[in-house]
């Protein structure tokens, strides 16, 4: 279930091999929110950094740091932010201790995409509508980290300010394609962030660093009923404006 249109390419006088492998890369991933067990080797994890470390950024400042769990520090990292989220769960509140402020909404097309893809989500794990005690379950996924092996989370030096965030952005796309190149699903994470001080300490990160997201990784088990679906997208033409003169 691709996910962009390839038809866009087919006929275009400036397609080449490398566009294309590019379109395929972006029409196969997919936010990954069920792992097999099995870790993914050292160099192949090292192998997927280096290509993301190409990415480009602002004067070449490459702000971004990646601290990635293996092993035991994964299921460290695991039991201590679930049970973190599932003591907040049970009290009725869910913390948000960010280095960075969360948006203060969603509204119009971009509520609409919100509400489209977590229903596409619960639909696939059997989530009725209603269902809050199914709903909960599957947002504590998110800090169980969906049984991925592995998990990294991204910061950027706070002086660069909002176009460090920026390049840290860019470096996180470029991620989820090398880990698509490599047969790695990723899924980043947001959710991550409402936990910083426990990151900070988890990861002995500096305070000069604001952590701006995780992600899980590992080889995706792709028969997990949350990995069959895939989530739409946009025209390229409602969201570019054309100026010829």
């Amino acid at each position: 279930m691709p996910s962009i249109k390839r038809e866009k390419l087919d006929g275009f006088a400036g397609a080449t091999p490398a566009s294309e492998a590019l379109a395929e890369l972006l029409a196969e991933r997919y936010s990954c929110r069920g792992y097999r067990p099995e870790p993914v080797p050292h160099e192949t994890i090292a192998a997927m950094l280096a290509i993301a470390q190409q990415s480009p950024s602002w004067c070449n400042t490459q702000p971004w740091q990646v601290h990635v769990t293996e092993g035991a520090a994964t299921e460290r990292l695991r039991e201590a932010m679930f049970a973190r989220a599932s003591a907040d769960m049970a009290a009725g509140r869910m913390t948000s201790e960010t280095d960075l402020p969360f948006p203060a909404n969603y509204s119009g097309v971009y509520k609409e995409r919100q509400r489209e893809v977590a229903w596409q989500l619960y639909e696939a794990v059997g989530v009725t509508y209603g269902d809050r005690v199914g709903s909960a379950r599957q947002t504590l996924e998110n800090f169980r980290l969906f049984d991925a092996p592995h998990a990294l989370v991204i910061t950027t030096e706070k002086s660069i300010g909002t176009y460090g965030v920026l390049d840290c952005g860019i470096f996180l796309g470029t991620l989820v394609l090398a880990a698509q190149s490599l047969g790695i699903g990723m899924i980043p994470q947001a959710a991550f962030a409402n936990y910083c001080p426990l990151l900070r300490d988890f990861f002995g990160i500096p305070d000069n660093r604001a952590i701006i997201c995780g992600a899980s990784f590992g080889w995706p088990d792709r028969d997990h009923p949350a990995n069959s679906f895939r989530s739409h997208r946009a025209d390229s033409d409602d969201s570019v404006a054309w100026v010829s003169a």
